[in-house]
């Protein structure tokens, strides 16, 4: 029995140990007749065979589990595609292991991902569409092989890819594709330098190693797909949000604002909401550049103002109805013009804060704008109803009559101007287009004065002591208003109407005689304008008729008789006196005196004549002492 169970021992060896099977027919030499020999022997071989089979089946599967926990771990494609050339290497025993890249645009394939290629034309390698062994393989989406790459169709080869081939001396070739549902990502490549069959096992192998690859890739995609899209949702999510608080701001700007205009506070409340609001100083400026209102520090906007650099912008919001943005130095500046139709009323101009201003931010500011806009239309109307009952009063006051005094007076008061202390009138000849202009500018800047238009003049009623402005100073800002001459008259009298009629008198007479610039007051001027009362062309007569001769004489002579005659009424019709006035010696006045009376005639010193000649020499003098250039 010993020898028996050797046998056996032998036999069993010889199918897992790898054993001889010339050792296991010795042994079952003499127990074993030849016949049974010939049948067993066989059947212990085919047994060891297919133990080997099922050892290197479970050593390609470790592999292959282990490669595809490997691969799992990778998150980027690039890391992918290079494990993948790596673990196919390893496990094939392979000389050149690639990975070509599909692109479906274009449906060329690029070698990606190299292992063992020593040629640079190789790794660079592009196979357009329908060559090579790789386009079967994408077309077919199936695994193929080569035991020579001269085998493949004539169809399919190309001279760049053979050339690359030749270079790397590759022989045989094994390629799998790299697949999902619906397309190809590329195919992985295993390459010989000497001639090869790859077995069905092989093949499974490397299509089991592009699977796993497969599906990694498309994870990753995912994963990738997947972040831009939690990316997109966090921008969306950063927009909706700045939105909401645009949206917030704006809605807060907005009720502040009605209520700034609702409670009559006017351009500051705009500011300091605008500026609080949208975190940055905030100016606010009229159409002449002078400030309305200001909020936080405004120094560098005013500077930017001074500069002339907003000015273009203003324009240019104007004409757009938009915010327009402004760069001084480093800060970014937004400025809105304050305009209604075709009249401008000013800026506002936001400087640089915390925040960049969004869409909504702007026509917040822009909405600031037409509220500033409304406030000023509704300031000036205000300032135009006040400045009418202003001017109605002024013209009750110089024209009433005496019944009316009490409620005159109470209207006055309502001005804060006490009657019974005014005691100051002067009168402003100005152009008819620019009175209610001066008017308003006075009425701005006097304090305890009433200023209206009368009778074609602007009349100003002033306390002295508080208003501080007398005819020469009332005169200054009206010429700066028009921008031209003017003429002023302080009224004298003993009543206000008194004063307003000597005074208007007196700038008819001033009119008359051609003046337009004068600072003059109505008692130097009270007889001549008690005679002609401003009658221009009765007085042209009156002058022409008593003095119009001498006047042509020296002109056409270049003689000095009107300065003899004007000295000789001033001397009190004294020839000697004249004489001391003009320095000349009596006989040279005598003699102009005799030429005086050749032109104009005898009697010209009697009484009335004389009262009319003189009358007529002082108006002369007058006229020529405001209407010469000196």
């Amino acid at each position: 029995m010993p020898a028996l169970s050797d046998a056996i021992l032998t036999l069993l060896d010889a199918v897992t140990s790898g054993g001889s099977p010339d050792e296991a027919a010795a042994a079952l030499g003499a127990l074993v007749p030849e016949g049974e020999r010939a049948r067993i022997l066989p059947a212990v071989e085919s047994a060891r065979r297919e133990l080997d089979g099922l050892r290197r089946r479970e050593h390609e599967l470790s592999a292959l589990f282990s490669s595809a926990r490997e691969l799992v771990g990778l998150r980027d494609t690039d890391g992918v595609m290079t494990r993948l050339v790596e673990r196919a290497h390893e496990m094939l025993g392979a000389d050149v292991t690639y990975l070509s890249e599909f692109d479906p645009a274009t449906r060329e394939l690029r070698v990606r991902t190299t292992l063992g290629a020593v040629s640079a034309e190789f790794r660079s390698l592009v196979v357009p569409p329908g060559r090579g062994l790789v386009s079967t393989i994408v077309e077919t989406r199936m695994p193929h092989a080569v035991s020579r790459y001269d085998d493949i169709e004539a169809g399919h080869h190309a001279a760049p890819i053979d050339a690359a081939v030749a270079a790397e001396g590759i022989v045989s070739m094994l390629g799998v594709p790299l697949r999902t549902e619906t397309t190809v990502l590329g195919v992985l490549f295993v390459a010989m330098r000497q001639e090869r069959t790859f077995t069905p096992e092989q093949i499974a192998l490397l299509s089991a190693l592009a699977d796993h690859a497969s599906v990694v890739l498309q994870t990753a995609d995912t994963m990738r797909d997947l972040r831009r899209s939690e990316e997109e949702a966090r921008e969306a999510l950063e927009q909706l949000t700045a939105h909401l608080a645009e949206r917030d701001r704006a809605n807060t700007v907005h009720q502040e604002l009605v209520g700034a205009v609702l409670g009559g506070g006017g351009f500051p409340p705009v500011a300091e909401t605008l500026a609080a609001t949208l975190d940055r100083p905030v100016l606010i400026v009229d159409e002449e550049g002078e400030v309305r209102a200001s909020a936080r520090d405004t120094a560098p906007l005013l500077n930017a103002w001074m500069a002339g650099e907003v000015a273009s912008a203003v324009q240019e919001s104007r004409r757009s109805g938009h915010v327009v943005p402004l760069d001084h130095g480093d800060e970014r500046v937004h400025v809105a013009a304050l305009a209604a139709g075709d009249r401008l009323f000013g800026a506002i101009v936001a400087g640089a804060g915390a925040f960049e201003l969004g869409s909504l931010d702007v026509r917040t500011l822009e909405r600031a704008a037409q509220v500033g806009a409304l406030l000023a239309l509704s300031h000036e109307a205000a300032t135009e109803a006040a400045h009418q009952q202003q001017g109605d009063l002024v013209a009750d006051i110089l024209t009433a009559g005496p019944e009316r005094g009490r409620d005159v007076a109470a209207r006055a008061r309502r001005f804060g101007v006490d009657l019974a202390v005014v005691d100051s009138l002067v009168l402003l000849a100005v152009p008819g287009e620019r009175r209610l202009d001066v008017a308003r500018s006075l009425a701005r800047v006097l304090a305890g004065a009433l200023v209206g238009t009368v009778d074609g003049y602007v009349a100003v009623l002033t306390d002295p002591t508080r208003s501080g402005a007398d005819a020469a100073a009332l005169a200054r800002e009206a010429s700066a208003v028009v921008r031209g001459p003017v003429v002023a008259v302080a009224g004298e009298g003993v009543s206000l109407a008194t004063r307003f009629d000597t005074a208007r008198r007196t700038a008819r007479l001033l009119s008359a005689l051609g003046v337009e610039e004068a600072v003059v007051s109505s008692d130097a001027f009270l007889p001549y304008a008690a005679v002609f009362d401003g009658d221009q062309r009765a007085l042209g007569v009156f002058l022409d008729t008593t003095i119009g001769a001498v006047r042509r004489h020296d002109a056409e002579r270049g003689t000095e008789l009107l300065a003899t005659l004007r000295a000789f009424v001033r001397s009190g019709a004294s020839p000697t006196k004249t004489a001391r006035a003009l320095t000349f010696h009596p006989n040279t006045i005598l003699q102009r005196l005799e030429r005086l009376d050749r032109v104009l005639g005898e009697g010209w010193r009697d009484d009335e004549r004389y009262f009319r000649l003189s009358l007529a020499v002082r108006l002369d003098e007058l006229r020529e002492r405001f209407t010469d250039p000196v």
